[in-house]
């Protein structure tokens, strides 16, 4: 065998030394033997092969036929095959880990696989993991990490495959943990058009994270106390800005739904990021989706989901949600601004996005934000104005008792858009914000029940009969199918279709009377109401149609007089199957009066025949709140705007406007803060209970 090594680096020394120098290195040689466990004859082989090298290196005659050799362009030397591992010995020391890890791979495979147990076997095997350990160390220094990584990946397999040296092994496996994060850092770290080496570099992230239990660490089963938390974020943030926007959203999802909490909010930095550098506001709404689902400890969300009603034009959104603010020194910058409120608000949003959102990241140069440029882009201004179309596609609906519910519908949009703008809610404000909850979506068949549908429409009613009949029909068969019942006695089978002929029957004749007395209730309905009280009722009635002649103004005042009229009004249960719009607006009245008061410590609130358990205990609850703290609330709010959204036999859900103020105040009568909305947008929902309507939630900031 023949190996890269001359006489000269073999014993250690350079071309120029004396046979003195020689000597002495030749000696050293001897004296440093390898103790990592080499059998005595290879490391007896190998000190003759020393002597070999000094004897020829101080005799001249020698040293001058080998010096001519060498002139002539032999440099490597022979080896007979009972010396090879010594020498591939000697190749290792002589600073060649890679050379001689090579070398010995390939003498442990066939055809040279050496003999079972043998003293060969057992030498070439310990040379292998030691080379490929120094070979990967030299790597290292040459910050060739994935270079390093081959190498010690193939020294472990080649030691699992000879099933020796397991303590060998394992030292190169966490050798191998140990330089992932490097790994990691050199593939990703290359050029772009280098996909191969990005993608596994991204694949081996992915997995990093995944094993260590997600961004926060909670799960370190598999590294056990490698890479603690704190080097983890310093490895990452020193590996973000190697990642593109879209790889930084796609692996943020990912940890996201493994239940990474900080994932799913650098996923919204992230999307916010490639929405506003790209111009794809759609994305914003997808960040705002994930923001909102959010509960980080600590994180104040208002103004990152303010920032997004802003570069959305909402402008009184975005106010509203700096208001809603729980940081205090937030809202006293706010407050004391030099400029206007909507001048801070951007400065605010322009700092936000140069600093946390659009850095980090190698296919975004971060640069001076332009909020105007964002506003003038032509496709920015079409996505908004298709926005404010779709916000006016409710159903319109007169305030007045006596006039007829009628509809108007706006032009349909795109169908992804609006299977976009269907998946939008918003985080709830201060008070009145109700707690959120995931209403159900009405369906089109829901609708299609109403009492104008079936005054307007039969030929359509008679076709979703037939329709549902046909679905019955088939259901029915497949479970005669299904029971095997057809195959049975045919008395038995007219039997069951007796009896479900006259069930079905009696059910026909149910509906049939419930059909005629919901037509009754629709006529009663459209006529004024008359109450126990009529000369309260009427009074009220005139006072709100007085007060929106008298005060048509958006600005908020303090609660009319029509209020207190309200109040001394002893109302009663909504009993009516069709309440009119102007029922639904006294009872909201009353909630909000009586709310008001409670707040304040005026009075106690008793509205249990109207309002929902529910809703009074949460009302109750904010209360004990405020008194632990030392504090009250001073409310007023009136309704400028009632429509009706959809109604059911058992659910109303009304859009309401309110002009809203809201003072907060100490029990000493020292003010606090104070929180204006013109108007606030509040969705109330009533249910129908033991025979009458009751509130039973609402949700504000629509």
């Amino acid at each position: 065998m023949e190996l890269p090594l001359d006489h000269f680096r073999l014993i250690g020394v350079s071309p120029s030394a004396t046979s003195e120098e020689i000597l002495r290195a030749f000696q050293l040689r001897l004296d440093k033997t390898p103790d990592e466990g080499f059998t005595y004859e290879v490391l007896t082989q190998r000190s003759e092969l020393l002597r070999l090298t000094a004897d020829l290196l101080t005799d001249p005659e020698s040293r001058r036929e080998y010096e001519n050799l060498l002139l002539n362009g032999n440099s490597g030397l022979d080896f007979s095959s009972n010396r090879e591992v010594a020498g591939l010995i000697l190749l290792w020391e002589c600073g060649s880990p890679k050379e001689a890890f090579k070398i010995t791979r390939k003498a442990l495979q066939p055809p040279q696989t050496p003999a079972l147990g043998s003293s060969r076997e057992a030498d070439l095997t310990l040379l292998a993991a030691l080379t490929a350990r120094d070979s990967a160390i030299q790597e290292q220094q040459l910050r060739s990490y994935s270079n390093a990584a081959d190498f010690l990946h193939e020294g472990i397999q080649l030691l699992q495959r000879m099933g020796k040296l397991g303590d060998r092994r394992k030292e190169l496996e966490e050798d191998l943990v140990a330089l992932l994060p490097y790994r990691i850092l050199d593939l990703l770290s290359r050029d772009l058009n280098d996909q191969e080496s990005h993608k596994k570099g991204l694949n081996m992230l992915e997995n990093l994270i995944i094993k260590r239990g997600g961004l926060e660490g909670n799960n370190k089963s598999e590294y056990k106390d490698y890479l603690n938390q704190q080097e983890f974020e310093a490895f990452f943030q020193q590996i973000k800005p190697f990642l593109t926007v879209q790889e930084q959203i796609d692996l943020f999802l990912v940890l996201q739904k493994r239940g990474s909490l900080e994932a799913g909010f650098l996923a919204f930095l992230s999307l916010t990021a490639i929405g506003f550098s790209r111009r794809k506001p759609e994305k914003l709404f997808e960040a705002r989706r994930i923001l909102k689902k959010l509960n980080l400890s600590g994180l104040d969300s208002m103004p990152l989901v303010g920032c997004l009603d802003l570069l959305l034009a909402d402008i009184d959104q975005a106010s509203a949600r700096f208001s809603s603010s729980s940081d205090e020194n937030l809202r006293d910058w706010l407050n004391n601004y030099p400029g206007n409120k909507l001048e801070a608000i951007c400065v605010f949003c322009k700092n936000w996005l140069e600093n946390d959102v659009l850095v980090g990241y190698r296919d975004i140069n971060s640069k001076e934000v332009d909020l105007d440029s964002w506003f003038e882009d032509r496709e920015i201004q079409e996505f908004i104005e298709k926005l404010e179309k779709k916000s006016n596609k409710i159903a319109i609906r007169s305030n007045l008792q006596n006039q007829q519910i009628e509809k108007e519908t706006s032009t349909k949009m795109t169908e992804d858009f609006d299977n976009l703008l269907n998946n939008i809610d918003e985080r709830r404000l201060p008070w009145p914000g109700g707690i959120k909850q995931d209403y159900e979506k009405l369906e089109i068949k829901e609708k299609e029940f109403n009492e104008e549908y079936f005054k307007k429409k039969p030929i359509e009613f008679y076709n979703f009969l037939i329709e549902n009949i046909a679905e019955l029909k088939f259901s029915f068969g497949e479970f005669l199918k299904d029971k095997e019942i057809i195959n049975r006695s045919p008395y038995l089978v007219y039997i069951y279709a007796f009896l479900i002929l006259f069930a079905f029957g009696i059910g026909i004749g149910f509906l049939r009377n419930n059909y005629k007395n919901s037509i009754q209730d629709v006529a009663v309905a459209d006529k004024p109401l008359i109450a126990s009280d009529k000369n309260k009722n009427v009074s009220v009635q005139e006072d709100i149609i007085q007060e929106k002649k008298i005060n048509p103004s958006n600005k908020l005042n303090s609660i009319p007089e029509k209020s207190t009229a309200i109040n001394s009004f002893n109302f009663k249960e909504l009993a009516t199957s069709s309440p009119s719009l102007e029922d639904i607006r006294n009872l909201i009245n009353v909630w909000l009066l009586s709310k008001s008061n409670y707040l304040a410590g005026k009075s106690e609130i008793n509205l249990s025949k109207i309002v929902s358990k529910g809703l009074i205990d949460r009302t109750i609850e904010e209360r004990q709140k405020d008194i632990k703290k030392g504090i009250y609330k001073e409310i007023n709010s009136q309704i400028r705007k009632i429509d009706l959204e959809s109604q059911t036999s058992s659910r109303i859900v009304v859009l309401v406007e309110l002009n809203y103020l809201e003072r907060i105040v100490k029990n000493s009568g020292e003010f606090v803060n104070e929180t204006s909305l013109n108007p606030l947008k509040v969705k109330y929902i009533l249910g129908f209970s033991n025979k009458s309507w009751k509130l039973v939630d609402f949700l504000s900031g629509l």
